[in-house]
């Protein structure tokens, strides 16, 4: 396929602004292929690219590990089930950033705020979630919490660049989209990603990930992974 004629960053925000005009999920052909978008040659890059990744930045997954024991009880490491290639289910794994009582914590919080509870069930995300720990936000806020994600690029369940990993209650939400989603492995960034992270409505996040199924190439893996580094250290749109 041939590359965007936009780069990453001007198409995302683009996206971002509604600017950019998308066919129906109707009119869009979808097929399934014999293997991942981006086949073997997206594969080797992604465990080349995560063992260096994964060598280089040893010394911070330490570092976030030994604070984490330090600052709140629990495990180190937290495994939440998405949808990945085809439907395969896998453990996403992050470093803990949440209290381990998440779930009473967050209906609590619901009784006293209703109306977030809407903003739940919308949009999958909280601006001032209540079971965030401190270390969790800077964490958050960073995306150091997603750096476990490299042990299952290595482990074929999701790649460098890529669609947000979904729970499968989300992709009912994707409709025609989520057979775009199920076509590649989950990304650790993305469009998404470098478009303005939770800025970014939730219809326009699902279209985010269907264009970048659509328009994939090996030039707009390079522009992403690029283009994130500052959108992290910017920490736009983080939470």
């Amino acid at each position: 396929m041939n590359a965007p004629a936009t780069t990453a960053q001007t198409y995302g925000e683009q996206v971002r602004r509604g600017s950019v005009a998308h066919p129906s999920a109707d009119r869009l052909p979808v097929s399934r292929p014999a293997q991942a978008v981006g086949g073997n040659a997206k594969r080797v890059s992604d465990i080349a690219l995560a063992c260096i990744a994964l060598i280089g930045l040893l010394p911070i997954l330490l570092g976030v590990a030994l604070l984490l024991k330090v600052t709140s009880r629990g495990p180190v490491f937290y495994g939440h089930e998405r949808v990945g290639l085809g439907g395969r289910r896998f453990r996403c794994m992050k470093f803990r950033t949440m209290v381990v009582d998440g779930d009473r914590v967050l209906e609590e919080y619901f009784r006293q705020f209703p109306a977030e509870r809407d903003v739940w069930l919308a949009e999958r995300k909280l601006r001032n979630d209540p079971r965030v720990t401190p270390l969790g936000a800077i964490l958050r806020k960073l995306s150091i919490d997603e750096l476990p994600q490299l042990y299952n690029i290595i482990m074929g369940q999701m790649s460098i660049v890529g669609p947000r990993p979904v729970v499968a209650d989300e992709l009912k939400i994707y409709g025609g989209s989520a057979a775009h989603y199920l076509r590649t492995r989950p990304g650790l960034t993305g469009l998404w990603q470098i478009s303005g992270r939770n800025e970014t409505g939730y219809q326009k996040r699902v279209l985010l990930d269907r264009l970048y199924v659509l328009r994939w190439s090996m030039l707009l893996d390079l522009r992403i992974v690029v283009l994130t580094v500052p959108a992290v250290l910017s920490s736009r749109g983080a939470s």
